[in-house]
């Protein structure tokens, strides 16, 4: 069964809307080649419309292996109000997420890597299909913007490994407690 991996960038604050206003002196070389070697095991993104309006708007900006692989990835946007995708290789899925996205675990392939923890997150937690947290949190304080904490389901999570990047972001990456 694949697993899903949930790659989400937090400030200090807990802030995780709008990263592409901050991350950019954070995100330099050594956490593209961490976020490509996600990509690099991983055969399909899932992500919100929020989070594949973002990344389609900006996709043409960039270069490198990270952005060439993050254009022929294949994408599904769970959204219940985007009318079309047309940004490379991208499938809107509409209807329950559960439902749907248990249906993509069970896949043969590779890892499915989740971008943000919006609805979508939520959605994946309460209903334990998220296997892993990568929580890459920045040496800064936005001051405003949308939270990553925030009303839900409890979720009890173990601490599986730290990284430190050279711009001092750390990646904590999480398991979500069996129990």
């Amino acid at each position: 069964m694949r697993k899903i991996i949930e790659s989400t960038l937090v400030s200090l604050d807990g802030v995780i809307g709008d990263p592409m206003t901050w991350v950019n002196g954070y995100f330099g070389k050594q956490a593209q080649e961490v976020a490509l070697a996600q990509l690099q095991v991983s055969d399909a993104l899932l992500m919100g419309r929020h989070t594949y309006e973002m990344f389609a708007a900006t996709s043409d900006a960039g270069t490198g292996a990270y952005n060439e692989k993050l254009k022929s990835i294949c994408k599904y946007v769970f959204s219940s109000t985007l009318q079309r995708a047309d940004w490379n290789n991208s499938h809107i899925i509409r209807g329950d997420v559960a439902d749907a996205v248990t249906r993509l675990k069970q896949e043969e392939g590779q890892d499915l890597v989740f971008y943000g923890h919006g609805p979508l997150g939520q959605s994946l937690l309460e209903h334990h299909l998220l296997d892993e947290l990568h929580l890459w949190i920045h040496p800064l304080f936005v001051g405003s913007g949308k939270l990553l904490f925030r009303q839900g389901e409890k979720t009890a999570l173990n601490l599986v490994s730290t990284r430190t990047l050279e711009q001092g972001v750390v990646i904590l990456t999480y398991q979500p407690d069996a129990d």
